[in-house]
Order: C-alpha cells, then structure tokens, then sequence
C-alpha cells in the first residue's frame, strides 16, 4: 500500500518550490501568459491549502469538498449528511456564497488556526443539539470560512460546502476552485438535468488529470428516468476514463424541490456509508490521502515545466522590448556625438550670433543661442529614440501591457529636464572660466563670460569655430586655452551622457518596475530537481 512520505527534507523541498512558484509573475500579455496566471494560482492554492498542509498533518481529518454547479443541490446534500441544517439551501442562486465547512466537535482545533485555506476568515458557529437546525449567523463574504461542528458527523470526517463553480460571481468562481484543490476527497455533484454540461466535466477531467480521490454525485433524478440516465451517465464516465469513480445516485424528492429540506437518510445512506468507511478504515483512509497527495506530486512533472517556459517567454518577451530601448538610445548617443563633433549645433539662431560676435553680439547671448541649440540637439534624438521604440514596440503583444501602453507622460516634460541640465553645464561652465581668469591680475583680466562663450563655441562649432580657439588663446594663453578646453569638453560629455542616461532609464522604468527576469524559469526546475530527488532517494 502507497503510504504518505512526511520526511522533513520531502517538506522543505515542497516549501522551497512553493516559494519558487509564487515568485513568479507574469506581467506581459503574451499567448500564454493568462493560462500560466491560472496555473500559478491553481498551484498555489493546491500546495499552500492541501499538499503542504497534509503532509505536515496526516493525523488531520479527511476534508471531502462538494462542488458542483448551480442549482446541483450541494447544501442540501451536505445538510442531509449531517442530518440537520448547517449550510444554507434555496431557490437563491446563488445560495452558497460563503463556504461553509462542518466537523466533529473534537476536531473543531484542526480547522481553528491557518493549517488549510489560511487565508479565510473563521466565523464559527456554536454546537447545538442534533435536533435544533443550525444556520451560521453573518454578512456573506467569500473571504471567510464558517465552520460549524456538528456531532452527528464522525470524527476524522469534515464537508465543505463551496460555492457555485460556475457562479455568476467571478470572485465566487475563483473560491470555488481553490476549495476544491484543498480537498481530499472531491464530491462532484451535478443533476440529471446538467450532467452533459461543460462546466461538471472540466471539474472532473482536472480531477482525473491530478489523480486526486473522486467521488460523483447524480442528484435530482427523477424516478421515472433514473435507470436511462444514470446508465447513459456512467458510459460518459467510463468513456472519459472515469468509469472506476464511485458513483451514488440521489433521486428528485419533495424535499429537495425547493432547496431548503433535508432528504431522508436513505437517500445518502450510501454516500455517508462510502464516506464513514473511508475515514474509519485506516487502510483506506490512507490509501485515500496517498492517492490524491502523489497524484498532485506526480503532476508537477509536467506542470512546472509549462510554468518554467512561461516564465522564459516573459523574459525573452521583455528582453526583445529592452533591447528596442537600447538599440534606438544606442544609435542616438552615437548620432549625438556625431553631430557635436561635426558642429551642427553651431547652425541657425547661434551661428549667426556667432558671426556678430562681439561686435554686434554680447557673450551673454551668444551662450543663450548656443544652449538653446544644443538642447534642441537634445530633445531632437531623445524624440527620435522614442518614436524608433514605438515602432518597434508595435510589433510585440508585450509592449501592450497596461504599465507599458501609451505615451509616456514624462515625455512631455523631457524639453524641460533637457533645458535644466543643458543650463547646468552652461553655470559649470561659467565657474570654470572664472577659475582660468581668476589668475590674471583684476584690471588685466579678460572677461569670464566670453571666455566661456569663446570655449563653448569651440566645443560646439566644429570646424566652423577655428576662430574660437584662437580668440581664446588670446584671451587667456595656449595652456589656459587647452586646459579650460580639455576640463570643459569632459563637463560636456558628462552632461550629455547624463541626459541621455536618464531618458534611457525614463523609458526602461516601467519595464523594470515589472521586475521579468531570467530567475523563475531556472529556480522553478532546480526546485522541482530536488523535489524529485527527495521524492526518490
């Protein structure tokens, strides 16, 4: 017989790899990034509410979860295999909004703290009499649990009544599906009427899929029809592999019409009577709890693997929109340098005030022209970086992720955060023309400020400033004119390569706020490695 291995390193391997799982996201609309979203979750609740959980705990009590769909008459079946009223039932759908769990009384501490579903509230609901009915007081909410005790269940034995798998409450829907991965037992319930529905089926096809303990429930058949249609059910099991699920028929009875009875005992005598056996039999029991534990450790092999390689497609997706930035802020620095060795900003507007100066033109608005030119340079190719990466941006799905689409705000304000640096540089290097003049005695001192225009017109001008460099050596000598030269052109590259820096980074911000990278896909098949490896030792 298949028993549960509890060994420490098996749990430590399965916390390591649970913690691998979360980590990981999936922030780019990519083809299969909504599914890996779906698989990550469904992941999640079955580790952190079933596996985990149980196999630090095998002593707790075996959790049956009855779902199904709408109007399949869940609570009343729960109600009826408690014997009194624990979960409400109606013609209200839908009636289960908040799920409701029912144990033995001695066992009300294994459901008190967080061991399962630990994120749920608890509201509890006092024991009463096997006679009284028991109907848990409370605001719906689909973040809590209600657990009720009820002594006419055995010890070892605890139901969940879940809500609507296909709720019209997407919230509930969601709900719906995390309890089911927390059970040991999934009691699929469905009716005579809705049997061949899609919903049903996809539930138990996922059971199949993980192996887990399955029981079905045909409810609400009529007695005229209940030969036809639990044979033509069963065919439908066992064409779809199932037909080895245990299989209890309850018939359409007054009480069950409006949802708010309790059916005779004889209608889930053999329901109770599987259930009762399979919590008392310890054989069974644990062959109960081995099958659905190593069915859900049997389908990581194949889970984290598709989980790996979306996580890689989210990294290649954004390393292609990363490198667009790149590319395009690559081409404009060179672009930039280019253009300010050949002296393009020397053209317009600072051209002509150059050929004025200093007869008909003051130092002051030379300078003035010549940053105005040089931020026009600026925005110019930081623009057309932009407009390079949207391009390219246009043909990756990625690049329509929410945090990512449509024009970057900032962008508006580039034209001033270029204005502010370029301006900086022009007060940097003012200073720097004071400090060569500094040396010359007060009344032979040449004018700061058209040292400084003289040496950004060098800078600046290219060939078209020659005259520039030998008024300033004029000015100032050859040794000043080279050194303020020399320390102004290192001022200007750094404070083009800090504009240009920094809109590189504007537009690589919200990409890096999504933090995709190449980890998930390594760590999640090294942790599944040595999960295997401590499965087998």
């Amino acid at each position: 017989m298949v028993t549960l291995d509890v060994r420490p390193q098996l749990l430590d391997a399965l916390s390591e790899l649970r913690d691998r799982v979360a980590a990981a996201r999936f922030p780019l609309p990519l083809a299969g990034a909504p599914r890996a979203r779906a698989n990550r979750d469904e992941l999640l609740a079955q580790l952190d509410d079933y596996l985990v959980p149980r196999l630090r705990e095998p002593a707790a009590p075996l959790l049956a979860v009855v779902g199904g769909s709408t109007g399949a008459g869940k609570s009343t079946l729960v109600n009826s295999l408690v014997g009194r009223r624990v979960s409400e039932a109606g013609v209200l759908r839908p009636t289960t909004r908040t799920p409701v769990l029912v144990c033995h009384p001695e066992d009300h501490h294994w459901f008190s703290g967080l061991r399962v579903l630990p994120d749920l509230t608890r509201v509890w609901a006092p024991d009463q009499d096997a006679g009284d009915d028991l109907l848990v007081s409370g605001e719906d909410s689909p973040r809590a649990l209600r657990v009720v005790t009820a002594d006419t269940l055995p010890r070892g034995l605890a139901l969940l009544d879940a809500p609507d798998i296909d709720s019209l409450i997407a919230e509930n829907r969601v709900l719906a599906a995390r309890l089911i991965c927390a059970a040991d037992v999934w009691v699929m319930v469905t009716t005579a009427a809705r049997y061949a529905d899609a919903i049903p089926w996809h539930l138990l096809r996922t059971a199949k899929e993980y192996d887990a303990t399955l029981v079905s429930v045909l409810d609400r058949v009529p007695h005229q029809v209940v030969s036809e249609v639990s044979r033509h059910y069963g065919a439908l099991l066992t064409k779809a592999g199932l037909g080895d699920v245990p299989r209890f028929t309850v018939p359409e009875l007054p009480e069950s019409a409006w949802g708010g009875g309790l059916l005779p005992a004889s209608a889930v005598a053999a329901l109770r009577t599987w259930l009762v056996h399979h919590v008392q039999d310890s054989g069974d029991r644990q062959q109960v709890l081995a099958r659905t534990a190593h069915g859900l450790l049997d389908s990581l092999k194949s889970r984290l693997p598709e989980l790996a390689g979306a996580a890689a497609a989210q990294y290649a997706a954004a390393l292609r929109l990363t490198s667009a930035i790149d590319g395009a802020y690559d081409s404009e620095d060179e672009r930039v340098r280019g253009r300010l060795k050949s002296g393009a900003v020397l053209a317009g507007d600072a051209l002509k005030r150059w050929r004025a100066f200093p007869l008909d033109c003051t130092a002051g608005e030379l300078l003035d022209a010549l940053v105005e030119s040089l931020a026009s340079l600026l925005v110019c190719s930081v623009t057309a970086a932009d407009e390079r990466i949207d391009e390219a941006w246009r043909r990756e799905p990625a690049a329509d992720a929410p945090a990512l689409a449509g024009r970057d705000p900032s962008m508006e304000n580039a034209e001033h955060r270029i204005g502010l640096a370029v301006r900086r540089w022009r007060r940097e290097l003012e200073e720097y023309a004071e400090d060569e003049v500094r040396e010359f005695d007060r009344n032979g001192a040449p004018d700061s400020e058209a040292v400084a225009a003289l040496v950004a017109t060098v800078l600046l001008g290219g060939r078209r400033a020659r005259n520039a460099g030998e008024g300033l050596a004029q000015r100032i000598g050859p040794h000043g004119a080279l050194r303020l030269r020399d320390r102004a052109g290192r001022l200007l590259t750094e404070h083009v390569d800090r504009v240009m820096h920094r809109e590189r980074e504007r537009r690589l911000a919200p990409l890096d706020a999504l933090d995709v990278n190449a980890d998930p896909q390594a760590e999640i098949i090294a942790a599944l490695s040595v999960l295997q490896k401590e499965r087998c030792p």
